[in-house]
């Protein structure tokens, strides 16, 4: 087998390490440091840094040598911060602005039975998109996501979009019951690889449980850059990585 150095293991966390949204148990923290006296070990979830401290431990950049949260967009090395990317600094203000007030735009013309606020939330590696406003009830929301499979309200928009920015370089993705996301191309799972070309290692296996077509482990799983494994819990996770790296 390959030297430590040459060799990273890359999990996603929810599903993969822990159960969703659950801390990781003991028993998988301390099969995770002996590990890491085999190979480097890294995580990559969607989510953002706190969230994965939350699961994986206050001290998870000293425990893993690269955490990726955001799906890299902001990243770990050897318990050091190495890099962030935002939305702002890669798309710049023009694009944003156009994007925003187009949407903003788009929305105003739209007739829903109700409307309430937040039709844009921000964040570090995207724009989340609600036509209803992300501050309705869970009746409003169940009330829109009932209508919309109905209307397509939010496929019609996200076609709009595609139209009116094709070859600016953003990927519209439909998710949950009242929103869609904006982010540039690539700004999946596989972004995190891009730091780690640089890294120089011989062979990076990925484990996670999303890694159907649709599935946020799907892109990672299938890139030509990893070794894919598809995981069902974190048993699952544990029992191949010991058939892999311990026998």
């Amino acid at each position: 087998m390959a030297g430590r150095g040459t060799t990273l293991c890359l999990f996603d966390v929810d599903g993969t390490l822990t159960a969703a949204r659950q801390k990781v148990t003991n028993d998988m923290a301390e099969f995770l440091q002996n590990l890491r006296k085999k190979v480097k070990v890294g995580v990559v979830g969607g989510s953002d840094f706190e969230k994965i401290k939350e699961q994986l431990g206050e001290d998870v950049a000293e425990k893993f040598d690269y955490v990726f949260s955001e799906n890299g967009l902001v990243a770990y090395k050897d318990g050091q911060f190495l890099c962030k990317q935002s939305i702002h600094a890669y798309l710049g203000e023009d694009l944003l602005q156009d994007l925003i007030n187009y949407c903003l735009g788009y929305i105003a013309k739209l007739k829903l039975p109700k409307k309430r606020g937040t039709f844009i939330e921000f964040r570090n590696g995207m724009l989340n998109v609600s036509p209803i406003g992300r501050n309705c009830t869970q009746e409003e929301r169940i009330e829109f996501f009932e209508l919309d499979k109905k209307e397509q309200f939010r496929e019609k928009f996200v076609a709009d979009l595609r139209k009116e920015f094709e070859g600016k370089g953003l990927t519209f993705s439909i998710g949950g019951q009242i929103s869609f996301d904006v982010f540039p191309n690539g700004w999946d799972k596989t972004y995190c690889l891009g730091i780690l070309e640089k890294e120089g290692f011989s062979k990076i296996y990925f484990f996670g449980d999303k890694t159907m077509p649709g599935g946020n482990d799907f892109e990672i799983y299938t890139d030509s850059r990893t070794i894919g494994h598809s995981v069902i819990s974190p048993e699952d996770t544990k029992q191949i990585c010991e058939e892999l790296f311990f026998h």
